[in-house]
């Protein structure tokens, strides 16, 4: 598959995961009538049954990384060139606000707005640490014996994550700086941007090191990090 097929594949992908994401922040709230809990159970079901679906579809041209730090630890595993990875993220971030936009423009909200909603302190910081470790350590930990499953385990620990992590578990540095530009039930406000993204590398990182000792033949046994994809 083609490099430019492959980067329109993830940014469509990702636009299809943030309209996701903030649609159904979006409508979760203004049906909840004040029931934070049935709002983001809302938010959380449908994040992770869209997950699954784009996961699937358009796993086998690009893998499916939707995430910045998917494509490094697939370059870390040899699986994606080094000289693709900010291709891929720079992919990944337009369609991240492409998303937003989209959701925005749904639902009569300011195509993009500054978020208003705070997500800081150790708590928050932490949980992205945790979040992020769990997600990578999920794909790894799959990828190697059932690959065919991974769509479903992503969106399963995402889907949790949503509910065990004070952060709600965002997991991704594209999808947090997207975010911020989004005053509604899902957003982030700028200034805790910098402290989530920190925390999603450590987590990534450490994540990627752990396996790298757990299971060194990883790289040599796995297809992909998510989804097996032709990237010549």
């Amino acid at each position: 598959m083609t490099l430019g097929k492959r980067l329109v594949a993830e940014g469509i992908g990702t636009a299809l995961l943030l309209a996701a994401i903030i649609g159904s922040g979006i409508m979760g709230e203004r049906l909840a009538g004040g029931n934070t809990a049935i709002a983001l159970l809302a938010n959380t079901v449908a994040t992770g049954t869209a997950l699954v679906a784009l996961i699937l579809t358009f796993g086998p041209i690009s893998g499916a990384h939707y995430n910045p730090l998917v494509s490094i630890a697939e370059a870390m595993w040899r699986r994606l060139p080094w000289r693709d990875v900010p291709l891929y993220a720079i992919a990944q971030i337009v369609g991240a606000f492409a998303g937003v936009a989209a959701a925005h423009l749904m639902f009569g909200e300011d195509v993009f707005s500054a978020s208003r909603h705070a997500r800081a302190g150790l708590s928050q910081i932490w949980s992205e640490v945790v979040a992020t470790f769990g997600l990578i350590c999920v794909i790894l930990g799959t990828v190697k014996t059932r690959p065919a499953a991974v769509p479903f385990a992503v969106a399963a620990f995402i889907t949790a994550a949503y509910w065990f992590t004070a952060s709600t578990s965002f997991a991704n540095p594209a999808v947090t700086l997207a975010r911020s530009l989004s005053d509604t039930f899902s957003g982030i406000r700028p200034v805790d941007v910098p402290g989530f993204i920190v925390a999603q590398f450590a987590g990534a990182m450490a994540a990627t090191l752990l396996f790298r000792w757990l299971s060194p033949r990883l790289e040599k046994e796995a297809e992909a990090v998510v989804l097996p994809h032709d990237h010549e």
